[in-house]
């Protein structure tokens, strides 16, 4: 949205929404608890140029409950799923698999046969039920002479297995990634996203209005869960850099502030913004090391920029300007803050230090918005710009000063937010007719719907 858009949008909201109450959350699942891997001496490799070809067939159930049945099977798709969404590896299509015999055990694996089919490395999984909770093996061997690039246990309790076992494949995913190619996978990673979907409405002076709660989800949309339960309007929200908190913009008490609450505890949310009817906060954005929030807030009689500790204190303003200033995001150092402003005229991004010095506006378009800014150790910011009769996502570079476009023009595109890799882009989009969650990677490849039900917004990436 440009900031008139957003701004209206957020005023108009205000001035509809009552008091609600909060309702705790539990924390959420742990991991797996992990045994140190085997010492690598082998990266498996594909022909030159090409990525290497990874074979993923059902993980072998060792006791033969029905649950741990449905696990391996469930855990081998989650992990095919997962390896392939970083287009690091190919993955051989699961459904060519057929003609191979499935092994009884992580050490009778006919490599012969995957060699035929083509595999540079097979991963072999296996699971067991014990008195106490399961163990999970994965193994990554070279089809080529046998040897083990990747070996990891992993144990879990007995209900470890809620989720279908996803919790055990994501941490493969995300440790083949490591050891295999020296990359920070996401698989682990969370969503936060601002969703309408449980079709309540409330009435207020401006006409009925429908009721935004802040829920969370696996990096692949699975596992949606609501995570703020107000009769209220709860948006923007944005996770700590430890994962312990979360912080959002809600109008709970009548006016808009800024919520921060515990994603570990049942703690009460606090407001450590001291927002009023008259100082109306917005749009929280973390530090990079998580001891400071930068906000927008209307206390000194117009829209600024202003960061604080986490606990309140230690309030500072940024900017200082007639126009408005909105929607901060933090550097990767912590040194400076992006922004929007429309002081030229039109709505453009700008970047300061966070000491108010070296004010530099690093865009010339028809309208941005919802600046964020890239983790190390890309330099970039994704953005929404206005384009046609909608807004599409393009990323600047500093190291260039040029920007490129991410998505097609294809419905309105808006509300970036980058994986903690920077290697993929959560954003919302209309392009189904109502505003839903996808993702994108940086080179404007590989698009995925996340959400369906609803109207869901403004996404944000755990790290």
């Amino acid at each position: 949205m440009t900031v008139t858009r957003s701004l209206t949008a957020l005023l108009t909201l205000g001035a509809a929404v009552a008091l609600a109450a909060q309702t705790p959350q539990p924390p959420p699942p742990q991991p797996p608890s992990t045994q140190q891997p085997e010492a690598i001496t082998t990266t498996i490799t594909g022909p030159p140029g090409l990525p290497p070809k990874i074979a993923v067939p059902d993980f072998i159930a060792l006791s033969t409950d029905a649950e741990t049945v449905a696990a391996a099977k469930a855990m081998s798709q989650t992990l095919w799923d997962d390896l392939n969404f970083e287009r690091e590896f190919y993955l051989i299509p699961r459904d060519t698999y057929r003609s191979i015999p499935q092994a009884t055990s992580a050490d009778q694996v006919a490599l012969d046969r995957w060699k035929e089919l083509g595999a540079d490395g097979v991963v072999i999984g296996t699971i067991r039920k014990g008195p106490s909770g399961y163990v999970v093996e994965v193994r990554l061997l070279q089809v080529s002479g046998g040897r083990v690039a990747f070996g990891k246990q992993y144990s879990g309790s007995l209900n470890s297995l809620k989720d279908g076992g996803r919790v055990y494949a994501h941490t493969a995913s995300d440790e083949i990634h490591q050891s295999q190619r020296g990359l920070r996978g996401v698989a682990r990673t969370k969503l936060l996203f601002s969703s309408d979907r449980d079709g309540t409405r409330m009435k207020g002076p401006v006409g009925d209005r429908e009721i935004a709660n802040i829920y969370r989800s696996d990096y692949d949309g699975a596992n949606q869960t609501r995570i703020t339960y107000t009769a209220s309007i709860d948006i923007t929200p944005i996770w700590a850099p430890d994962g312990s908190q979360i912080a959002y913009t809600s109008w709970r008490s009548g006016y808009p502030d800024i919520i921060v609450q515990s994603m570990t505890t049942g703690s009460v949310p606090q407001k450590p913004a001291k927002g009023s009817p008259e100082v109306q906060n917005y749009l929280p954005a973390w530090s990079p090391d998580g001891t400071k929030i930068a906000f927008m807030s209307s206390r000194d009689g117009n829209q600024e920029i202003y960061y604080m500790n986490r606990d309140g204190s230690g309030l500072r303003r940024v900017t200082n300007h007639p126009s408005i200033d909105v929607t901060p995001t933090w550097s990767p150092t912590g040194q400076q803050i992006a922004f929007v402003s429309d002081r030229t005229g039109r709505p453009q991004i700008y970047v300061v230090n966070i000491d108010g010095t070296g004010l530099n506006k690093i865009t010339n378009e028809v309208a941005c918005d919802r600046p964020t800014w890239s983790p190390a150790p890309f330099n970039e910011i994704a953005y929404t710009s206005q384009s046609g009769g909608g807004h599409d996502i393009r990323v600047y570079e500093f190291a260039t000063g040029q920007t490129r476009t991410i998505t097609d023009g294809n419905g309105s595109n808006e509300s970036p937010a980058f994986a903690p890799n920077g290697r993929h882009i959560a954003f919302s989009s209309d392009r189904s007719g109502v505003e839903q969650i996808y993702i994108i990677d940086r080179d404007g490849k590989n698009l995925r719907q996340m959400t369906k039900a609803g109207r869901n917004r403004y996404p944000n990436w755990s790290q």
